[in-house]
Formats: C-alpha cells, structure tokens, sequence
C-alpha cells in the first residue's frame, strides 16, 4: 500500500496481494494503525479486469481495509514494474510482507531502492525468521507460536497446546511489532535523514510479547506444567466459570484484597479460603466450589453483583450483544495533540473490504499529480506508467 503519513508529508508503500498471498493479514494491520492516526494508505493489488472501471470488482478478503485505496498493477510486467519503481521514488515507507527473495526477483532489493530513494523505509514483515531452517517454508499464525515456545505454555492442563486464534502472532508479534518498527525508523530519520531496512518476524514478535512468561519459568509465577500455573487456568481465582443461563463471568482476583471482595460476593466462606488460597493442594476443591455458586445465578445476577467492587469479576460480553448496544469503538491510544481518526458508527463492526482499483488513481493525483491519459494507462486491468519523455 502506499499512504501519506500524519503529517501529510510522509508517504507508505505496501504490496500485500501482488502474488498469491493476497489472504495476509499482517502488514494489513499495520497499515490500518497508520490510517488511523492519518496515513494515507495505498494498496497495490494484482490487475482484474475490472480495475479501474465503472463496473469495479468484488473486494479483497482483506477485512482490514478502513481509510485505503488500492490501485491495480501487473509486476510481472515492464510498466507495472516501472510505475511501482517510479512511486518508490517517493514514498518513505515500503511494507514487504513476503517470503525472502520475492522482491530481489523482481530487481527490487532493499538496497537498490535505498540507492534511489535514500529516505525511503523497507519494512520487511515475515512469518519465520529470515535465516534459519524454517526460512523458506509457509507457515501461519499456529507456527510462528509453536516454533516461539509461547504455543508450548496455552492451553488447558487436560489437553494439547492451544492457539487463541491468530492474535497472538499474526496481529500482536507481526503487525504491530511491525507498526513500531516503522514508527521508530520514522523518528530515527528525523535525526539522520536516512531510511533503513525494518526487519520484523513473528517468531521473534510473539517471542518478546512472551518474555514475562518465559521468565516466570523459573519463579514460581510459571515453574509448573502447562494448565497449572497461576495465570493460565489452573488458579480458581483466575478463570472463566459458566452461569446458570449459559454464559461466562472471569474472575482475576490475584491480589488478596480483591479475592477477599470475590469471595464475599459470592457468599463463601471468606477465612477459610482466604487461608487456603496459597496452598496448590486446595485449587481443585476450591475450583469444584466457584463452579458450583456461579451456577446458581444468571450473568446479569452475578455482574449486579460485582458492579462497582474490587472483586475482579466481570461478565463474558459476547461481539454481538456489544454491537447491539451501540458500544463504540475507540483507537487503541489518544494523542490529546494530535488525535487519531475516529472509527465511525458504520464501520465499527463490519469492514466493505477494498475494491482492486479503488480511489487509487485519485491518491496517486494528490500526491504526485499523475492522471489517466497523460502519465497513466490502463492495460489489462492493470496501471502502467507512461514515458512522459517520449510524449
């Protein structure tokens, strides 16, 4: 995609579909923390047929598409592969989300575009690391967690390891590692005014985000076998249990104070178990006895309950039900100075995806100028930049 950054003079590349990994979503997310807070994001999609027309294509599988637009391009072509080379020129950041070497065969290394554009920031994201016997090989969210260690640490006691969807790897060690690393080049180029090449993977995203878990292991926080430590389910104190009516309250009363709260709202006997709390031996009866009181109440008894304590209990909310009351989406940080774009109402829980073609050719007329006709031609679905020279 390519985009202008906040201060509307910052501009970021980022090929995400060029081959078939059109499906990918981490350079997506880290172009969409940029959007937000006023990049000016442009995608590059393969050509279709439609591109660029009255009659657009359907959109993408990329759900993570607010404030873009995208313009169609053929790399294996020498005019898509010019106009590229030719915005490259300008932009300040380029997100490589691809397996090593897809760009080097595309005469596009870090290095000849640093050589042109010596301003502009590659930020190459990857799954594994870019050395080593997993290099060359596919792998998803699941892999990366598994080859971090982190995959060996979830899940329940009674069971395989278990991966919490694609969170933990793909968004959190991937995109937005990646978003910082481009964020700290940026501020870098402030002092030298030089770009630089950001390498992020998500094996090493997911690994530091698991630093205090890999730490613990040596502390009593962490030291015993998956499913039985303190925070990944095997302390009663720091679980999800079922209500009556089906749905979920979690508990995460750590501290002795707040567990304190717990258990007077729960009604159960608050000494005795305020003694057997540190004691391992007694979890599994004390688990046997939450499970037990959360049944005898609905939710919305439970969180009446616990509204406004320090008992660290709150009910399970479900997507749907947060929809339907309207809650509202907010940016993940306010800058009180320089505030980022809100998440509008119609936005906030369904994504339109992105048109191949769509407003794309309009960005590229803000920024640099170009039109249809006199710098840009359409060939096959897909824009080429024309010789202006020869004209």
């Amino acid at each position: 995609m390519i985009s202008r950054h906040m201060n509307d003079k910052q501009r970021i590349l980022h090929c995400p579909s060029v081959f078939e990994d059109d499906d990918d979503d981490l350079a997506p997310f880290a172009s969409l923390l940029l959007a937000d807070y006023g990049a000016s994001v442009l995608r590059v999609d393969r050509p279709n047929p439609l591109a660029h027309s009255s009659r657009l294509p359907r959109p993408t599988a990329d759900l993570l598409t607010r404030r873009k637009t995208s313009i169609a391009v053929d790399l294996k072509s020498p005019g898509g592969l010019t106009l590229l080379e030719s915005i490259l020129g300008y932009v300040d950041v380029l997100l490589d989300p691809f397996r090593p070497g897809v760009l080097e065969s595309l005469s596009l290394s870090a290095e000849r575009l640093l050589e042109k554009n010596p301003r502009l920031i590659v930020a190459r994201l990857t799954g594994f690391r870019r050395d080593g016997p997993y290099a060359s090989m596919a792998g998803h969210d699941i892999n990366y967690l598994a080859i971090s260690g982190i995959l060996s640490q979830l899940g329940r006691s009674e069971g395989p390891p278990y991966a919490p969807a694609n969170i933990l790897a793909d968004f959190a060690g991937g995109g937005l590692m990646c978003a910082f690393g481009i964020l700290l080049a940026l501020f870098e180029r402030t002092t030298s005014g030089k770009g630089q090449v950001v390498e992020n993977n998500m094996v090493d995203g997911v690994s530091y985000l698991g630093s205090m878990m890999r730490y613990g292991r040596k502390t009593k926080l962490w030291d015993q076998p998956r499913g039985n430590n303190l925070l990944d389910g095997g302390c009663p104190w720091y679980d999800v249990y079922e209500c009556k009516d089906g749905a979920y309250m979690a508990v995460g009363a750590l501290e002795p104070q707040f567990f304190r709260q717990l258990v007077e709202g729960l009604g159960l006997p608050r000494e005795d178990l305020l003694t057997q709390r540190e004691d391992r031996a007694s979890w599994p009866a004390m688990r046997a006895l939450f499970k037990r009181r959360f049944l005898e109440r609905t939710q919305k008894s439970w969180a009446d309950v616990f509204a406004g304590t320090d008992a660290c209990c709150t009910p399970v909310l479900e997507q749907q039900e947060l929809e339907e009351a309207e809650y509202e989406q907010r940016l993940p940080f306010h800058l009180r100075s320089s505030p980022g774009l809100a998440v509008e109402r119609d936005k906030a829980w369904a994504s339109p995806g992105l048109v191949p073609g769509a407003e794309g050719m309009g960005t590229l007329d803000r920024w640099f100028g170009w039109k249809v006709g006199r710098d840009l031609k359409i060939i096959d679905g897909g824009l080429i930049k024309v010789d202006t020279a020869r004209l």
